[in-house]
């Protein structure tokens, strides 16, 4: 064959073949010739040529289907024409009459058109009842006006029928939601830009949410989102937040310390969404929300005086922690960090590997970490929760992201063993004779038990109970070794104990707390920036007694709550 020149598929010209083949018998040509005269002439039947009681004529007689026969004087059939070609009327017929193919032709049109114009049965589904609300489902028992009418009784209590922000607690109640749902309801029905609201602008507002939320998550997303949106973004928590420093009196020592209610809010938004948004959409629906613990939460900051209490987003002592963690990173104070500040994070526990891959984009957000390396307090939230508890769906999602090397969803043996070169490198270095990579993967498909072979998915590292475990061993030497010097028989009891056990990153904060206030308990000298006697003396005079002033402000400006020390981890340096 010359080159270039491109084959032909011989298919087609096998069918090419068979087709003329079957076009060519004389029964497929009787049978064609027969359809086409029942479509020119419909109302023609098969037994116009004889009687009604007679059979008609074979298939294969093509003349007598085709033509019926034309009788002489005597009544003898004429001879059939030479000519087998269809007729193109009825002119030979031995009926009289006018011919009736134009009207059979035009009442089978009008039978037709008769049919397109009956009305369709009606669509199945609209025997199915309504199953999807996103604005929650409608309930017949809320009584609109009932609630409307509350309301207006109680702005009557307020100078000229106007709430100011302090009386939005009572509205609150009225409008039947939780305490702290004061600030939302103040910013929606306008008052951040006046001061205060009018019983009628506030009224219109309210009774426009219960015509078009049927539940508590709708009613709060359509409080706090921008007009035209049907989500949340991280701003929009911040005027509610901010009323909860304000006003919290488990925050009250935090309330002059103004300059840190920015980096407390910060915190508090970035464990929402942690927790939250689990579509890491940067966007918090109203199914996100109805399906997360957070507006238990936000009912629970009424009954709750201490706010320490609510672990999961409002602690000010997990706060505390995890700015402490922060600022001994974040050298030159500017609230950002690149890969050779977050490397110091634990004494060097993670891996360099896994440094890069944080810096990399895959678990960050905005143009920060791509323009200038660096990541920001938000970012190291996401960072420490997810190092500190390896065990929860975001912190899995988070390091799986980060191994994932190409994205396609699941852990290659390459990649597995990309993070694991330098682990053994690490182990080395400490003397530590490391496992074969070989015998380490076994042991990691033993622990995992993946559905497919050859490859770990996300739904595989959620389902097993250790998954710490194996993040550990690829990135984190400190915890590696600590879960090498346990069995997996006492790892999977931990894992499995029941009752309201606290979360791995609770116990870690709890413990870091304790270490911080302790520190300056004992007076221990810190190494460089470590206030003198005189200092200590002074802070010793802060604390004890308390004399009813507020607490101890550190050299940081972070307050602590009645009860604590400051840390030595805040003293700046000189």
């Amino acid at each position: 064959m010359p080159p270039g020149k491109v084959l032909q598929p011989v298919l087609k010209m096998k069918v090419d073949e068979l087709f003329l083949c079957w076009l060519s018998e004389s029964s497929t040509q009787t049978m064609l010739q027969d359809c086409l005269q029942r479509i020119k002439m419909p109302g023609r039947t098969e037994t116009d040529g004889g009687d009604a009681g007679q059979p008609g004529p074979p298939l294969a007689a093509a003349a007598p289907v085709c033509k019926p026969a034309v009788f002489d004087s005597l009544g003898a059939p004429s001879p059939a024409p030479a000519s087998t070609a269809l007729p193109l009327g009825a002119a030979a017929s031995p009926r009289t009459g006018p011919p009736v193919r134009g009207t059979r032709r035009s009442a089978g049109t009008r039978v037709v058109q008769t049919k397109k114009e009956e009305p369709l049965p009606p669509a199945t589904s609209q025997s199915i009842p309504t199953f999807y609300f996103p604005r929650g489902c409608p309930k017949d028992t809320v009584n609109i006006d009932a609630v409307i009418t509350k309301i207006e009784q109680t702005f009557t209590q307020f100078p000229h029928e106007r709430a100011r922000m302090e009386d939005m607690g009572r509205v609150a109640k009225a409008c039947g939601c939780p305490l702290y749902w004061k600030g939302p309801l103040f910013c929606s029905a306008g008052g951040e830009r006046t001061g205060s609201v009018s019983v009628h602008k506030f009224v219109a507002m309210w009774r426009k949410t219960l015509q078009n939320c049927h539940d508590d998550a709708a009613k709060f997303v359509h409080l706090l989102m921008n007009p035209g949106c049907n989500y949340l973004a991280q701003e929009d928590f911040i005027p509610f937040l901010q009323d909860v420093v304000n006003t919290h009196p488990g925050l009250a020592f935090l309330k002059e310390a103004s300059e840190f209610h920015s980096r407390y809010i910060t915190t508090v938004i970035q464990r929402i969404f942690y927790t939250v948004n689990r579509s890491w959409s940067g966007r918090i629906t109203c199914a996100e929300l109805r399906r997360s613990t957070f507006l238990q939460n936000v009912a629970l900051l009424e009954e709750e005086a201490d706010i320490n209490q609510l672990t999961e987003y409002f602690s000010y002592e997990h706060f505390y922690v995890i700015y402490c963690k922060f600022w001994e990173l974040d050298t030159d104070h500017d609230l950002l960090i690149d890969s050779q500040d977050l490397a110091r994070h634990n004494d060097h526990a993670i891996s360099t590997k896994m440094i890069e891959r944080i810096f990399s984009g895959a678990v960050t957000r905005g143009r920060k970490v791509q323009k200038e390396g660096k990541i920001s307090y938000a970012d190291f939230v996401w960072f420490l929760i997810s190092e500190e508890d390896k065990k929860t769906p975001t912190s899995i999602e988070y390091w799986f992201r980060c191994m994932d090397l190409d994205g396609d969803g699941a852990l290659s043996m390459f990649e597995l063993e990309y993070f694991y070169e330098e682990q053994c490198r690490r182990l080395d270095s400490m003397a530590i004779e490391a496992l074969p990579f070989e015998d380490c993967l076994c042991q990691m498909l033993d622990l995992v038990k993946p559905q497919n072979e050859g490859k770990i998915t996300l739904h595989d590292l959620k389902k097993c109970k250790l998954a710490n475990v194996f993040f550990d061993t690829f990135f984190n030497i400190e915890k590696y070794l600590d879960h090498e010097q346990k069995e997996q028989v006492s790892l999977l009891r931990e894992s499995e104990s029941e009752g309201p056990e606290l979360s791995d990153w609770e116990k870690y904060a709890a413990e870091e707390y304790d270490i911080l206030v302790a520190e300056e308990a004992v007076g221990e000298p810190w190494e460089d920036g470590c206030p003198g006697n005189a200092g200590l003396q002074v802070w010793a005079q802060l604390l004890f007694p308390w004399g009813g002033g507020n607490p101890p402000v550190t050299p940081l400006g972070l307050r602590l709550p009645q009860g604590t020390k400051p840390s030595s981890a805040l003293w700046t340096r000189s």
